[in-house]
């Protein structure tokens, strides 16, 4: 987003808060199951003047006041580093909020729900409607096990998380600052290496981010909640920690299912967009854009439902697609201790449109390896280059029983539906695709308007009952995540989308 889009969005957030208040759009926030949150520290006091192109005076109490940015038109004002008592980010004319180095929300309290760890503390970070954050090379936000964010924002009033440059209206970029990691302890399979079966009850599967070994996951509590993502965009993370080790623009780690993610864009981000490490959480309206790596990556025993997703990328710079799907992690004969089972319906994939870079990369719409299973519903996979194919699933175990199963998908990719040169499988993508029901791999033509709403073409085609897949699904009457003009669920709050503001 260049700097004068981002003040006509700040300036349209301003204007939403006399009709809108400061309340976002609902909670839905589940117990964290681990006893009371420490107390005191909420943040949010101090009035502060500006907006109108004007920095605010000062900041709230409890944060640091770092000058300005945005060429003097934004109060720069630092997030504490330790969030260990509840802390409130509160919405004010004119500021922006900086995670100055790593902001971390609690300490971690451990892989079992029932005993948190004896001397650490956790907290909840409420942050409120229309309130910026921005962050720099190194730096990024972290939700610790036991800990949660409350970032509900409202479709006129996104919260967006963003860098630095994007702010001082530079060049779109990615890789520009951290993202957001968050922890939970649901269960992964990474487990110990005398694990042969996977536990019934799993404190002692848990593992450490590749990219930061400081930051663990995974355990207990399928169930619990790390807390709201609700009309959210994170924008140019994905900085790169060390070689082939970057972070994400959203890093789930063994997150529960009592975790809310509704509404949620990530747009530039120089590794995947979001990657869900293990846990059960689930997810609808994604908006995952112009990533480098992939869209959406899935491993270590994830098994969330996920419905309503965007996804394209049009020049990726990485090994890419929109869907990875594994189960790395600890296995016993060559099978995942805890398969991964990703389930997702009404999505619309459209990968490396404009792609010219493949030397020793592949690109595909999808690719599924290492154990996984997968049901993926009501969806479209496309592209016009030459060289991309749909689908591409690799080694035995992934097409065990269970195997993953395609229901009313539909493929038009320029290199085919299925690639069938890695010898690797290669007739097991087909077989698996023509196998489910209502399922086109060619024949069909994309009609979509702005890459992603439906045209003839796709209303045309049968749509499957996702319900009986996933309980977590609505049922739909169309494929694809836009079910035509008129259905509008992307509209306000997101960017670089036909009619919103760029990126």
């Amino acid at each position: 987003m260049t700097g004068s889009n981002f003040r006509m969005l700040l300036v349209a957030s301003l204007a939403a808060v006399s009709l809108a208040g400061c309340g976002g759009g609902g909670s839905d926030i589940a117990s964290p199951g681990e006893g009371q949150f420490a107390t005191g520290g909420t943040g949010g006091a101090g009035g502060g003047t500006g907006g109108n192109g004007q920095a605010s005076a000062d900041c709230p109490t409890g944060f640091i006041n770092l000058g300005t940015v945005a060429n003097g038109t934004l109060r720069s004002c630092g997030i504490p580093r330790a969030i260990n008592a509840n802390l409130t980010i509160p919405f004010r004319p004119g500021t922006a909020y900086r995670i100055d180095g790593v902001a971390a929300v609690g300490q971690d309290r451990g892989p079992d729900s029932a005993n948190p760890r004896a001397g650490t503390a956790s907290a909840v970070l409420t942050i409120e409607p229309g309130v910026v954050i921005f962050g720099g090379v190194a730096e990024y936000l972290v939700v610790n096990r036991g800990s949660q964010i409350i970032a509900d924002g409202t479709a006129s009033r996104p919260i967006i998380f963003t860098s630095l440059n994007d702010l001082n209206g530079g060049p779109e970029l990615s890789g520009q600052w951290g993202g957001i990691v968050i922890a939970g302890r649901a269960p992964i399979n990474r487990c110990p290496p005398t694990t042969t079966a996977f536990p019934a009850n799993p404190t002692n599967c848990e593992f450490r981010f590749e990219a930061i070994q400081t930051i663990n996951w995974g355990g207990n509590a399928p169930t619990e909640s790390s807390g709201v993502l609700r009309y959210v965009q994170v924008k140019e993370a994905g900085y790169e920690v060390a070689p082939n080790e970057e972070l994400n623009g959203i890093t789930f780690g063994g997150v529960g299912s009592g975790t809310t993610i509704d509404f949620v864009q990530v747009h530039g981000s120089a590794d995947d967009a979001v990657e869900f490490f293990g846990g059960t959480v689930n997810a609808r309206h994604l908006v995952l854009t112009q990533y480098d790596d992939d869209g959406m990556d899935t491993d270590e025993g994830f098994s969330g439902s996920i419905q309503f997703a965007v996804i394209f990328s049009d020049n990726p710079t990485e090994e890419s697609r929109c869907f990875e799907a594994s189960s790395a992690g600890s296995t016993s004969g060559g099978v995942p201790l805890l398969r991964s089972r990703p389930k997702v319906s009404n999505f619309v994939c459209r990968q490396g449109l404009a792609t010219t870079n493949f030397d020793t990369r592949q690109h595909q719409g999808m690719v599924l390896n290492s154990g996984t299973g997968y049901d993926l519903l009501n969806g479209v996979i496309y592209s016009a280059n030459t060289r991309i194919p749909c689908l591409d699933i690799d080694d035995a175990a992934t097409i065990a029983a269970p195997a993953p199963t395609f229901r009313s998908v539909a493929f038009a990719c320029g290199a085919g539906p299925f690639r069938t040169t890695d010898n690797n499988q290669d007739a097991a993508a087909e077989q698996l695709f023509t196998a489910g029901a209502n399922n086109i791999a060619t024949g069909y033509t994309p009609t979509f308007s702005q890459v992603f709403i439906n045209g003839g073409n796709e209303s045309g085609r049968v749509a499957s009952n996702p319900t009986a897949v996933s309980s977590f699904f609505l049922v739909t009457s169309y494929i694809g995540a836009v079910s035509g003009p008129n259905d509008t669920w992307f509209v306000g709050w997101t960017c670089g989308l036909a009619g919103a503001a760029s990126c």
